[in-house]
């Protein structure tokens, strides 16, 4: 996903998913290896990747096999910060959907909303970007869900959903699905979407305040732009170095020859984009080996040579100081539920 990532105002409502379910939240950021003092700076954003793991973690924490699902139920207009509230004033459905579709950026790069018309029915579809690898069951179903119950919530009447894909496969039981969206989803599909009338999108938004609007609007322009401006390096770099991974491990020198500029400007460069290239190359490294160890066809020490390391202790090392715990670690984690 883009590399400015996912607001930390996220963890929020898994946080307050889990209290409510009796979880100690302190206890769940030890097994998850997540650092609780993100949460202090709201203004933090996260790899999307990061993201990911956490709510995989979450998952397989509590021993839920919905846990999208019902972490989607859960949702608050409030949990999207200053986009809900451009939302919340928007004055219809079209308005809203129009307004996360714009301010989306602020809450999440990797991923937004599309709509389509067909026929007399408005197709929604999560489109992801930015992103070598689709996200995970948990993460989409949070998604769909979410997005459904906030258009519910806005307009405060019945919206009956007509079809429901998703492009993975189906769990081994379904009826989950059947009483969040009142139909059964069609698995294995191309687009994670939903379809629904499309007259649903001029129903009013009944808390819409044209004033508080103009007010939320120019804040959530405000945010957009400033993280927006001065990432076109970032941006190039990051897709560029996971292209390389796969024959060597580019270097800062290698970097500046393909952005045709000398070694002191492009770190200058990046340097005013609040990063620098050894900081982007581990995170490709720290991300691709995350990907690596979802997988248990690879060994730690394949994964060692994938990523271009010496030897199987320097990722060792490396993955230690990224995460807080060893890749076998991490990986018995991932497989092995535990409270």
């Amino acid at each position: 996903m883009a590399n400015n990532g996912v607001s930390v105002s996220f963890l929020f409502p898994i946080m307050k998913g889990l209290v409510q379910r009796g979880y100690d939240w302190d206890e769940f950021c030890k097994y998850a290896a997540i650092d609780a003092s993100l949460l202090l700076n709201t203004e933090a954003r996260i790899p999307a990747d990061d993201f990911e793991r956490m709510v995989k973690a979450a998952a397989l924490y509590t021993e839920d096999e919905w846990f999208g699902l019902h972490q989607g139920q859960g949702m608050s207009i409030s949990d999207l910060g200053v986009l809900g509230y451009v939302m919340l004033h928007s004055k219809t459905l079209a308005g809203a959907l129009s307004a996360y579709q714009k301010y989306n950026f602020i809450i999440c790069s990797g991923f937004n909303a599309d709509l389509e018309v067909r026929g007399e029915d408005v197709v929604i579809s999560l489109i992801f970007h930015n992103s070598p690898a689709s996200p995970s069951r948990h993460c989409i179903e949070d998604m769909m869900v979410s997005f459904y119950r906030t258009m519910l919530g806005l307009s405060c009447r019945s919206i009956p959903v007509k079809s429901v894909q998703f492009r993975h496969s189906a769990p081994s039981r379904t009826e989950e699905y059947t009483a969040v969206f009142g139909v059964e989803p069609q698995f294995n599909q191309n687009e994670n979407s939903f379809r629904l009338s499309k007259e649903i999108l001029n129903y009013p938004v009944l808390s819409a305040d044209p004033r508080l609007l103009g007010i939320f609007e120019a804040i959530a322009e405000e945010v957009r732009i400033k993280l927006t401006q001065g990432s076109v390096l970032t941006e190039k770099l990051n897709p560029w170095i996971i292209e390389c991974m796969p024959t060597y491990f580019p270097t800062l020198q290698d970097a500046s020859r393909y952005m045709r500029m000398s070694v002191r400007t492009l770190q200058a460069k990046l340097k005013s984009e609040n990063t620098s290239y050894n900081r982007l190359a581990n995170e490709v490294r720290k991300e691709l080996a995350l990907r690596y160890l979802d997988k248990p066809e690879y060994t730690i020490a394949e994964i060692a040579y994938l990523l271009h390391f010496s030897e199987p202790s320097a990722l060792q090392s490396a993955f230690k100081k990224w995460m807080g715990i060893t890749p076998g670690e991490y990986r018995q984690r991932e497989t092995v539920p535990s409270k």
